[in-house]
This record gives structure tokens, C-alpha cells and sequence, in this order.
């Protein structure tokens, strides 16, 4: 027999508490997200009120409930009464069968779904009303403090609440010293009864401990994924790249798509540029042509040649690259930007300088990502898979393959861009086919109406009215109608003879023209193979696959010739069309400036001196627009160019020799080597290449001349492929040049520490010929004879003699030139 529930003695007679377990009352709580919880919680009150007035109606054995306490997790009512004992031993079984009996007569068990379909069930252990997140679920862990009860004994104490399907034999608990089996009900209502009353049921002399036990252990698949790497790293990488392929690829094709025709772009939409056109352009007077006078392009002979060999290009299918280069100013991108603007072709523009400029690799995906329109990018699991990548390796020995390289994610960009170009040249294709058909549909009406009129079988009816042909004119009937037949007559009679042949070709002509405009345009600007050179080759190899499968025009823009070579490897079998931007000469410069500032107004009678002063700046455009902006703004040529050079000269100070000491430490070249250049070039318009690398303060440092040309100072030219000579970055550097060699303070100071490094240089050669002189006297001449000549150590004496005047007359003299160059410092400037 089950132990007794509680037992009290009270004051005055000897009454017994129970507890009785109501179930269904509420909705049980499967989680925390089911919201049945809270509308049972407010229905609540209404609920026990209820409840209790159908209780308080049974008196059996002096029954008298005491409290009713909810327990809305698990969706019943726990009732504490007390009752008057007697000899009966089945007093709680009748009390319990009672209140049973009289519930179903009224009708069941109130709760607040409005079902009446609980039960009265009498509490055979202890009730523990927890609120933990342990849900209700139809299995139950029963756990025995004691001996392990029998399968039978176990199986006949739970029975009672309902089918059991299953029940495991008893097994160690983990983490606690007891042993515990589990219980799988058929019913979910079953589960919950048992748990609320027999928790605390003593059997003989152990004592169990129900609790809920979730369907799907926790950590069960982490457990699993992490015991069998081997299988589970494979088919997760192969899940994740089937996602990317099936969701996330055609979405950012599509996003692409968008960014090339500009569908996203607000800016672009009718209803945009008519707020525009109605509110913000009738505020702001419009700019005239002013903004185009740094437009050089059209203004001389080399640039009407480079826009013309651009125009060819983008009029005919690509079948190869076209690369343009020149140094910076000479107005590529201008250039550039009133061709593609005439065209208003769809265009994506991708800046290599702002991807190799990139402080991290993350940086560079994400600049390309928001570049192409590439989205969603998630450069944020890049350290992720690498971790992956790295724990791989320590459980099944290789890697899982989940992170990438850097120019493999470039690469899986541009593939996916190269996808949505040719979406949208079909796109385009499309729209220009409706567009033309609709236009032909036009001009064929146009063309009829106007054969009709020329055979004399067509009149406006509402000319009827005007003409006065009276009430028939009115009806709008005019004449009498011509027929077919009569049509037909009078076309043939005056017809003409038509080519066909001519007819298709001209059609043929109209295909090839769509299928050209249709395509999009690529133009990669700052292409320049530096650190990224990966990246860059990733780069080259995407404009060749984009040409040779005619998806685009490309235009690779660069200040360097030599950066094709790697654009050069990628199409090998096809020469790449170079389109090159040089400085202009000295008469199409002047030329270019005499007419923009003729169209703003401005006396263009250039004196004599003044046209030598615009000489000073060469054919750079960006020199000359500066020049027409300061003088348009009131300044004379003189001030104009003078405002220019004084500004080169600063910002050549900056940039070769750095604001101080610690500045100039992270140039590429050192001081003595950007003044021995600078000095040369003040005198002359070029100076030989070799002749300068070989001599101080290069000796050999090939690197330092090449990072000046990188930075502009200089530009090297070649002769057959290998470097010839040397010049100014631009044309009026050259003057900048002499204006830095001419400042007194600024030259002392450049060769005072230019004749240090020589002074060191020439005595360090004094004292290494003095100790090996040293050494050769205590050698000594023995052996020498008057007629075999000097010996070795006499030829060798000889020579380090002559080695030792020269540089102590270097010397001297340079310690004389520091003299002098220490009495300008004191002087000042």
C-alpha cells in the first residue's frame, strides 16, 4: 500500500491534509514562446472561482479544501484539504472517487479554454510546484533514492495514469549517484498527471523523483556533429556551398544587375528628376560651360585621336581590351566621363586604387562588394571558417575547405558579376527591341498615311467642317469612300522599284547596332600591379573571359604603360588596343587656353612673355585648367603661373623630402637621393638614366628611382624596352625643380647633408688605406731587385697612395663647401 500522504494533528479533534492534483485546468506550457500561458494566466481567477465553488460542494469524510494553488506550467490545480480519518483504510480513494463522481455530474472540470475534460487525482507524493524551463513532454525520468524497484512494481505504480509504451531498465544518473528509468507515456496528459503526483511516492523503502525529460536530448546533434567530424565537416561544407550556389548567388546577381542598369537609383526615376527639374533647378541657376574647362580632350590633335580610337572600340563587338594610359592629369578621366556619358550605356566602374589601398583583405571584399553592387557579402565569417579550417585540420588531418583566399574570393565576386553583365545586356537587348518596334510601328503609320495623301485617297474628315461641305462634312462622313481595288491602282501606277537586297541589309546592319549598344561597359580605373598582384592577375584573367565571350566592353585605365603586361598574359592570342595620353604641345596648349578663355570673356592677347609663361606649364591638363580657373578668377598669366609653380614647390618639398627627419624615414628613397635628381634636373630637361643609378647617392639603388616614378617626381623613359632617361614627373616640375635649388637656406641644407654622407664616405677610403698601407710597410721590399722591377707591394703602395690624396682632396674640399654652406645657414634666408 502507498505511504500516507500528510498527516496533521489539529487543535481541539484529529483531522489529516491531503492533496488532491486537478489536471487541464490551463493550457500546459510547451516553451517559453507558447502564448496559451499568458491568456491562461488571464483567465485565471474566473477559472478557480469557479473551481472552487465545485469543490467546496463535496463534504464526504468531513472533506474541506484548505487553499487551491495553481500550477499554470504544467496546467493543473494543486487543491490542499484536510478530512476527519476512520476505521475505513480506503479513505482518501473514496474521498478522491467522490469528488470525481460529483464533478462529472456537473458537468466536468472547468478551465479556461472552456473544455471540461480533467480529472481529480489524489496526490500520492509530495507536490513541487517548480518553475524552471522544464516543460511537459511524454517522457519521464523517475529516479530512485534507494534500491532499484522492480520492472513490474514500477510499471503498476504508474500505470494508473495512463498507456506506458516503453520503460527503460534502471542506469546510472550523470553527475549524481543514483540510477533513474525512463518512462514513455502514449498520452502527453498522462505524463503531466504522473509527474504532479507521485514526485516524493515512496515504494518500500525508495523514494522516487519524477521530472520531464525532452523528446530530443540537448546537445544530442552537437554531440553527434562533434563525435564525427569526418562525416559531418564534409556534409556541412557541401550544405553551405549548395546555399550559396541556390539562394544567395542569384541574389546577388540580381543585385548586381540592379547596380550596372540602375534600378535602385533613386536619382534615375522620372518622378525624381521632374521634382528636380520643378523645385531644386529653378532655385539654382545652372552652370554653363564653365565646369568643361578643364576638358581637355578636345582641345588638340592627340586627344581628338585617343576619344575617336575609343569611339571605334565601343562600336563594334569587343574582342579585346582596350587600354588607355598616360601620366596623371593628362585627362583620361574626364575624357572618359563625356564619352560614357554620350553613350548612356549601362556602365560599371570598379577603382583598383581604393582595393589596393585596402588595409585588410576584409576591407578589399568589402570595397569590391559595395563597388559592383555585390550583396549580401559576409566578410565577417572569413576569421570564422578559418578557425573551422584550423580545428579541421586537428581532427581529421586536412582542411575543411571552408575558407578561401583572397583572390579566390575576388575571383567568386567577379564570377557573379560577370553573370549579371550578361543578364544585363540581355535586359537592355530587350527594352531596345520593344522601343524600336514600337517606333517602326510609328513611322510605318506615318509612312502609309503619307502614301494614302500622295495617291490622293486619304482626307482629314475634320476638315469637313471647315470647308463647308454641309451636314455631311458635320457627320463627320466626308466623301465618298474609296475602295481597295481603287487603292491598289493608284499604287501601282506610281510605285517605284525597291532594292530588297538593300532593305535586309540594312536590317542586318540594325541588329549588329542593338546587339553593340546593348552591351554593357566595365571600366577599371588605377589598374596598377603593386602588393595585390594576386588580386590584380584575378583581374586581368576576368576582363580577358569578358571580352573573348563579347558580355562587355572593357576599358583598363592606368599612368603606366608597363601594368599591361599582366592584362597582356590574359590574352595571349590577342593584342590589346592601347589608346595613349600624352601632354600636349606647346602651341595646342596655348591654343586650348586662348579658347576657353575666349568663351568666358577674357582678353586672350597674350603678350610675348606671358605665352612664354604658359610654355612653363607644358601640355599637363590638369596645369592648364588650374592656369584658366586663376585667371578667369582675376589674376594675370604671370601671377597665375607663378601661383602654380609656388605651389608645386611646396608640395614637392613635402612629398620628396618629407615635413621632418621622422617624415622622411618613410619615404622610399632618402633625401640625399630625391636632391641629387631634383639638382640634376634643374639644369637639364633629362639626364641619362644609367649615369645617375650608377653614381652616389644611388649606386646601383634601382628601387629608389622607380618609386620616384611611382610617386610622380620623375618619369622615366626607355629606349627599346630597357630605361633610357630621365625627367620631370610633369612639365613644370622642371621649374619647380629651380626654385627649390634656388632657395638658398633650403639648397645649404640639402648639400651640408649631402657633403656629410661624402665626408664619411672619403674617410672611412683614408682610413682603410692608411691600415693597409700600415700593413705593407711591415711586409717590407725584400727580395726586390734593380732589374726585375717594382714588386706587388710597391704597385699596391702606388695605388693607395693615389686612392688616399684623391679622397683627402674630397675632403678638404667638401669641408670647404660646408664652410661656405654654414656661413649661408648663418646669413639666413
Amino acid at each position: 500500500m502507498f505511504a500516507a500522504i500528510s498527516s496533521k494533528q489539529a487543535s481541539g479533534s484529529q483531522t489529516h491534509q491531503g492533496w488532491l492534483f486537478i489536471d487541464s485546468v490551463f493550457p500546459v506550457r510547451l516553451g517559453t514562446w507558447d502564448l496559451r500561458y499568458y491568456y491562461g494566466r488571464f483567465r485565471q481567477e474566473f477559472v478557480l472561482e469557479s473551481l472552487t465553488e465545485l469543490i467546496s460542494a463535496v463534504h464526504s469524510h468531513d472533506f474541506k479544501p484548505l487553499s487551491f494553488e495553481p500550477h499554470e506550467k504544467d496546467g493543473g490545480v494543486y487543491v490542499r484539504f484536510e478530512y476527519t480519518p476512520s476505521d475505513n483504510a480506503n479513505v482518501l480513494l473514496e474521498i478522491e472517487y467522490d469528488i470525481r463522481t460529483y464533478v462529472q455530474s456537473k458537468g466536468g472540470i472547468p478551465s479556461s479554454a472552456g473544455l471540461r475534460r480533467g480529472d481529480v487525482w489524489l496526490v500520492k507524493g509530495s507536490p513541487w510546484r517548480e518553475d524552471m524551463n522544464r516543460f511537459a513532454s511524454p517522457l519521464l525520468r523517475v529516479t530512485f533514492e534507494g534500491a532499484d524497484p522492480s520492472e513490474e512494481t514500477l510499471y503498476n505504480a504508474f500505470r494508473p495514469y495512463g498507456r506506458i509504451l516503453d520503460l527503460t531498465p534502471p542506469a546510472p544518473v550523470p553527475g549524481a549517484p543514483f540510477r533513474a528509468s525512463t518512462l514513455t507515456f502514449e498520452a502527453f496528459r498522462s505524463a503531466v498527471v504522473a509527474r504532479n503526483v507521485t514526485h516524493g511516492l515512496t515504494l518500500g523503502s525508495t523514494r522516487l523523483r519524477t521530472a520531464f525529460q525532452p523528446p530530443v536530448q540537448a546537445h544530442v546533434i552537437r554531440d553527434w556533429i562533434t563525435g564525427h567530424p569526418r562525416i559531418s565537416i564534409p556534409v556541412l561544407v557541401f550544405l553551405l556551398g549548395t546555399l550559396t550556389y541556390t539562394v544567395f548567388d542569384p541574389v546577388r546577381a540580381f543585385m548586381v544587375e540592379a547596380h550596372v542598369l540602375n534600378w535602385l537609383n533613386f536619382r534615375e526615376s522620372r518622378m525624381y528628376q521632374w521634382l528636380r527639374r520643378n523645385t531644386i533647378d529653378r532655385l539654382y541657376l545652372k552652370t554653363s560651360d564653365a565646369d568643361n574647362d578643364a576638358d581637355a580632350e578636345g582641345a588638340w590633335q592627340e586627344r581628338q585621336e585617343a576619344l575617336s580610337s575609343l569611339q571605334n572600340y565601343l562600336g563594334d563587338l569587343p574582342n579585346t581590351a582596350a587600354f588607355i594610359h598616360g601620366p596623371q592629369g593628362s585627362g583620361k578621366g574626364r575624357m572618359l566621363a563625356r564619352l560614357l556619358s554620350d553613350k548612356k550605356r549601362a556602365t560599371l566602374v570598379i577603382d583598383c586604387a581604393e582595393l589596393t589601398r585596402a588595409s585588410s583583405d576584409m576591407r578589399l571584399i568589402d570595397g569590391l562588394a559595395r563597388q559592383t553592387g555585390y550583396w549580401p557579402v559576409f566578410t565577417f565569417l572569413n576569421s570564422m571558417n578559418n578557425l573551422i579550417d584550423l580545428a579541421s585540420v586537428g581532427l581529421i588531418g586536412q582542411k575543411a575547405g571552408l575558407s578561401s583566399s583572397v583572390p579566390d574570393q575576388v575571383k567568386q565576386i567577379l564570377e557573379v558579376v560577370g553573370t549579371a553583365l550578361r543578364r544585363a545586356s540581355g535586359t537592355r537587348k530587350k527594352q531596345a527591341e520593344k522601343m524600336r518596334g514600337r517606333e517602326a510601328h510609328t513611322t510605318e503609320d506615318e509612312a502609309r498615311r503619307r502614301e494614302r495623301i500622295e495617291l490622293g485617297v486619304w482626307s482629314d474628315p475634320r476638315m469637313g467642317p471647315i470647308a463647308g461641305n454641309g451636314i455631311m462634312a458635320e457627320l463627320g462622313t466626308g466623301e465618298e469612300a474609296w475602295k481597295q481595288e481603287d487603292e491598289d491602282v493608284r499604287r501601282v501606277a506610281i510605285a517605284e522599284p525597291t532594292e530588297m537586297n538593300e532593305v535586309g541589309g540594312k536590317e542586318r546592319d540594325s541588329e549588329d547596332s542593338l546587339a553593340v549598344a546593348s552591351l554593357p561597359i566595365v571600366l577599371i580605373k588605377n589598374f596598377a600591379v603593386g602588393e595585390k598582384e594576386e588580386v590584380m592577375t584575378v583581374f586581368a584573367q576576368w576582363i580577358a573571359a569578358l571580352v573573348e565571350g563579347q558580355v562587355a566592353h572593357v576599358i583598363v585605365v592606368s599612368d603606366n604603360r608597363e601594368n599591361s603586361k599582366v592584362l597582356a598574359k590574359a590574352l595571349p592570342s590577342k593584342p590589346l588596343q592601347f589608346i595613349a595620353l600624352y601632354d600636349a604641345d606647346a602651341g595646342s596648349a596655348l591654343q586650348f587656353v586662348k579658347s576657353r578663355l575666349r568663351d568666358a570673356n577674357v582678353d586672350v592677347a597674350f603678350t610675348s612673355e606671358q605665352t612664354a609663361y604658359i610654355e612653363r606649364l607644358g601640355g599637363r591638363a590638369s596645369d592648364l585648367a588650374s592656369l584658366i580657373h586663376k585667371v578667369r578668377s582675376g589674376l594675370t598669366v604671370e601671377e597665375a603661373v607663378e601661383d602654380i609653380i609656388h605651389r608645386g614647390v611646396s608640395e614637392l618639398r613635402k612629398n620628396a623630402f618629407g615635413d621632418d627627419a621622422e617624415d622622411a624615414k618613410s619615404l622610399a628613397w632618402t633625401r640625399e637621393q630625391a636632391w641629387a635628381v631634383l639638382k640634376a634636373l634643374s639644369k637639364y630637361n633629362e639626364v641619362p638614366y644609367h649615369d645617375m643609378l650608377v653614381n652616389y647617392p644611388f649606386k646601383g639603388d634601382e628601387a629608389a628611382l622607380r618609386n620616384m616614378e611611382k610617386s610622380e617626381l620623375v618619369t622615366i623613359g626607355t629606349h627599346y624596352g630597357r630605361p633610357s632617361v630621365i625627367r620631370p614627373g610633369k612639365p613644370v616640375y622642371r621649374y619647380v625643380f629651380e626654385r627649390l635649388v634656388s632657395d638658398p637656406i633650403f639648397s645649404a641644407t640639402q648639400e651640408l647633408a649631402s657633403n656629410l654622407k661624402l665626408i664619411d664616405a672619403a674617410e672611412a677610403t683614408v682610413r682603410v688605406c692608411e691600415q693597409e698601407l700600415s700593413t705593407l710597410r711591415t711586409i717590407g721590399d725584400e727580395g726586390a731587385h734593380w732589374w726585375s722591377g717594382p714588386d706587388a707591394t710597391q704597385v699596391r703602395a702606388k695605388y693607395l697612395m693615389a686612392k688616399l690624396r684623391g679622397a683627402q682632396a674630397t675632403l678638404e674640399k667638401l669641408e670647404r663647401q660646408n664652410g661656405e654652406l654654414k656661413k649661408a645657414l648663418a646669413r639666413g634666408g
